[in-house]
């Protein structure tokens, strides 16, 4: 059995996650999955989030302004999917620095230890990180070449 090939074939493709590639060298198909598969990730948490935001069975629930903010980026994602516009990659990469604010102002959840906590930020920072490289390529994507064959 090998696992190398099954590795490439289905978890790491340099067409379909290039995420390892600079952002000058992608083609526009490249850009294009990573951009769409972010917007789907933080389309899908910021749907859970908005939703689970208006309970007020959780500590901090019945936090409306929480649920309008994530529920404007999942309307933010689903543009970043279909237009690959930098404004929408923009406000999609604002629920990190949404995260930290949260923290900071409502605190963590009573049961978290300090070992998450630091993990939970250390986590918000990372996805921080990765931003700069989303609102790169959204900048970049109407000038990247279109892939050898495509029409």
């Amino acid at each position: 059995m090998d696992l190398d090939k099954y590795f490439k074939k289905y978890i790491w493709d340099d067409e379909r996650t290039p995420y390892f590639v600079p952002v000058a060298r992608l083609t526009r198909s490249q850009a294009g999955y990573e951009i769409y598969l972010y917007a789907l990730f933080v389309g899908v948490l910021c749907a859970i989030i908005s939703v689970a935001a208006l309970s007020s069975k959780l500590p901090h629930g019945n936090a409306l302004i929480v649920s309008l903010y994530a529920f404007t980026v999942v309307c933010a994602a689903v543009l970043l999917g279909m237009s690959r516009h930098p404004w929408a990659a923009l406000w999609c990469a604002t629920p990190p620095l949404a995260g930290l604010a949260y923290f900071a102002a409502y605190g963590f959840h009573p049961n978290l230890g300090l070992q998450d906590k630091i993990l939970l930020v250390v986590a918000m920072i990372a996805w921080l990180v990765y931003c700069r490289r989303l609102l790169a390529v959204a900048r970049a994507y109407s000038r990247l070449a279109q892939p050898s064959g495509a029409d």
